[in-house]
């Protein structure tokens, strides 16, 4: 049987400083990740017993309260998914409105967050404000708009937004940065010549929320806040929850 040996990419025997170099750099990374901190500044207290009956004005409180903060992009958040199989994903993605109906957001039905909706229309939500040490998870059924209000979702947005879109082919394998580079060039172009270009791919997303947990962060004691709202027969119920 033939001895098993590990090679270099150009085709020789490994030299003992190519073990000694990965140690070295894996060390250093340890020793980057132990050494970062969070939440350097004085964090806002949160009194879960005042809080609203319902998660909505909260939420809506605290993403202003992160804005004000000078938190950058406090609307953006982690959408996770799962395909028909359960395998999950999770990206990032932008907040277009939250209101009665639930938290909403776009993206072309076929790319691969839209295919997964449409085969389990279950999602969860997470935003994270490091300023102000607060976090908010989001958990419940996702609907479909209609085209109507799927469009004047889009264009209600930026130009760039309107571009981005009409793109298309989101989630696809790209043949080269040349050819995004001419696709993004035409899309520009109608996008500012027709800013009511139709993209019958664009769908607005909703989610109805059935589970929403607030988590204000306690730099000294580490006692952190954690409140959650479930979703009852009759409307909310509030519980806390050990950190």
């Amino acid at each position: 049987m033939a001895a098993h040996m590990d090679h270099r990419a150009d085709g020789g025997a490994p030299e003992p400083d190519d073990h000694r170099g990965a140690d070295d750099e894996a060390r250093a990374f340890r020793e980057l990740l132990r050494g970062l901190r969070v939440w350097e500044g004085e964090l806002p207290a949160f009194a879960a017993e005042r809080a609203p009956a319902e998660p909505l004005p909260l939420f809506r409180r605290w993403l202003r309260e992160a804005a004000e903060a000078g938190v950058p992009e406090p609307h953006t958040m982690s959408l996770a998914t799962a395909d028909a199989a359960g395998d999950p994903s999770v990206r990032i993605v932008m907040l277009h409105d939250a209101d009665a109906r639930g938290w909403h957001f776009g993206t072309h039905r076929d790319s691969r967050k839209g295919r997964e909706l449409a085969a389990r229309p279950r999602a969860a939500l997470a935003f994270y404000w490091a300023a102000v040490g607060r976090q908010v998870r989001v958990r419940g059924t996702v609907t479909a708009a209609g085209p109507e209000e799927s469009a004047a979702d889009l264009h209600h947005r930026s130009t760039g937004a309107l571009a981005a879109a009409l793109v298309g082919r989101q989630s696809q394998v790209l043949g080269s940065a040349a050819e995004l580079a001419r696709a993004a060039d035409a899309a520009w172009e109608r996008a500012r010549r027709e800013p009511d270009a139709p993209v019958p791919s664009w769908t607005l997303y909703v989610l109805d929320a059935d589970e929403v947990e607030f988590f204000q962060g306690d730099q000294h004691r580490r006692q952190h806040v954690r409140l959650t709202y479930r979703r009852t027969g009759g409307g909310w119920e509030r519980e806390l929850l050990w950190p």
